[in-house]
């Protein structure tokens, strides 16, 4: 049974048989991978830029609102210089992230080169904060510092609701809020030292709490933002599959109708011609267009069987009737059912038999079926003239056999379009031999289930080898 050009299976070849939708979603799985930290970083920064500026009247709000509560109850000088720092750090932040709002999207690297400005411009506004609850809290003395501590809280359960987006921005918070927040109530420990029932440690004793409930509170929302990130992969995850689908449904039609259209076609013309009687005096050329009309029937019955084999692959209705094979036999089988079609391309058979018998354990129909593929296509490859050598190799406990041609060879890069299903290396209208781009998809199948694979080497413009490996009967 003959094939599309160089149609297989992937390169390296798994012994279980894989359905389409199995492999739609393994290399869906793969590039989206690739494409995923790129797309999902950008999410995560965009998402992050969107809050901070929704929130960024609420910021001031409370800003100016603690500087008024410093100035009038603590110092005014020490209000000022705060208030004007943490508005120079909220200059820096939104100016970065109108500029992220223009971004119109890229690379990885450009995500985290965003990611990583971001980060830098959280080190100065949480900087900021947790500098005036320090000068705060020592200008206060020893005292229960309901004022910088309460900020604080505030502070982080701010970050804790609003910073999930990117973890790196909500950690360094959380750990500068932290640090500040822990060294308020032992600082004045460390001055007074005082026994277990001083309110001294009864504060530092509600800090903690305070602190695991403000990280508890992040990691919940954290947690469900990720989830959310999850799902959205999924779903286009999903519209990736679905798109695939469509599009393996496409080339599907297309390749079949036009494998379909063209012997149809013939054969349909030359029955017309006999039905209408003008060979009847002509016997010779009414011969000559029966062959036409039987070859093309041949091309007809080739194409349906590997559509049923395909659908048998599927559906893992394939059925096999193994048996002890003589390997060399069966390739002097198949080389002798290919001379015909190989005289057609001037093309000659270059096979030695090997120094001892080979003997596999296969399904000789199938076993059958892959190396006339094989053999077909490294026919229809090759330059007029050349020869296809075909080698039986044994290796330990495995054997080898190799179809070598000297024909126009396969570009490089082309294992997916080599090894995809209704695909072929040259898809143009233009292109000199057709097929329905599944003969080497089914060999491959096929092999497998001989716990084999089937792999190829080629050089462009040299020629090409394709290899069938499986194990040795001893």
């Amino acid at each position: 049974m003959t094939s599309a050009p160089y149609t297989a299976a992937p390169a390296t070849q798994r012994n279980n048989r894989l359905s389409v939708a199995m492999r739609v979603r393994r290399y869906l799985r793969s590039a989206l991978r690739m494409e995923t930290s790129a797309t999902r970083l950008e999410k995560q920064v965009r998402d992050y830029v969107s809050g901070s500026l929704e929130l960024f009247w609420k910021r001031q709000t409370i800003y100016a609102a603690a500087a008024l509560l410093c100035g009038f109850y603590y110092n005014l000088q020490v209000a000022v210089l705060c208030y004007l720092f943490i508005q120079f750090t909220e200059f820096c932040d939104t100016w970065l992230s109108l500029r992220i709002v223009k971004w119109q999207g890229g690379s990885l690297r450009e995500a985290r080169r965003y990611r990583d400005l971001l980060l830098l411009s959280a080190v100065q506004s949480t900087t900021a904060i947790v500098l005036w609850a320090a000068i705060v809290a020592h200008m206060e003395g020893i005292s229960s510092h309901f004022m910088p501590l309460f900020f604080l809280f505030a502070a982080g359960l701010f970050a804790a609701v609003n910073n999930h987006q990117i973890p790196q921005i909500l950690l360094l918070r959380l750990v500068m809020y932290a640090a500040v927040f822990l060294y308020i109530p032992i600082s004045d420990l460390l001055q007074v030292m005082p026994p277990i029932q001083s309110f001294l440690w009864l504060q530092l004793f509600t800090v903690v709490f305070v602190l695991f409930f403000v990280v508890e509170c992040s990691i919940i929302f954290l947690r469900l933002y990720r989830r959310g990130l999850d799902q959205l992969d999924e779903l286009r995850l999903e519209r990736d599959r679905v798109q695939a689908a469509y599009e393996v449904k496409s080339q599907f039609v297309s390749v079949v109708s036009h494998e379909l259209r063209t012997p149809l076609t013939s054969i349909n013309g030359a029955l017309g011609l006999l039905r209408t009687g003008s060979y009847d005096n002509d016997p010779a050329k009414a011969r000559n267009i029966l062959e036409i009309a039987h070859k093309n029937s041949i091309r007809l019955s080739s194409l349906i069987n590997d559509l049923l084999d395909l659908q048998k692959i599927e559906s893992g209705q394939m059925s096999y009737n193994f048996d002890e094979i003589d390997l060399a036999a069966i390739v002097e089988e198949c080389i002798g059912s290919m001379e015909t079609f190989a005289q057609t391309y001037g093309i000659t058979f270059d096979f030695t038999q090997p120094e001892e018998m080979v003997t596999v354990h296969a399904d000789r129909d199938r076993l059958h079926q892959v190396l006339d593929n094989l053999m077909s296509n490294a026919v229809k490859f090759s330059r007029r003239g050349e020869r296809v050598i075909i080698r039986i190799v044994s290796e330990s406990d495995r054997v080898l056999v190799e179809v070598e041609d000297h024909g126009v060879g396969i570009p490089p890069d082309s294992r997916e379009k080599v090894f995809g299903r209704f695909t072929q290396v040259d898809s143009s209208d233009r292109r000199s031999h057709g097929g329905t781009g599944l003969g080497l998809n089914i060999a491959q199948e096929i092999m497998a289930a001989h716990g084999g694979t089937v792999t190829y080497t080629s050089k462009l413009g040299e020629g090409s080898t394709f290899v069938i490996d499986f194990p040795m009967k001893d």
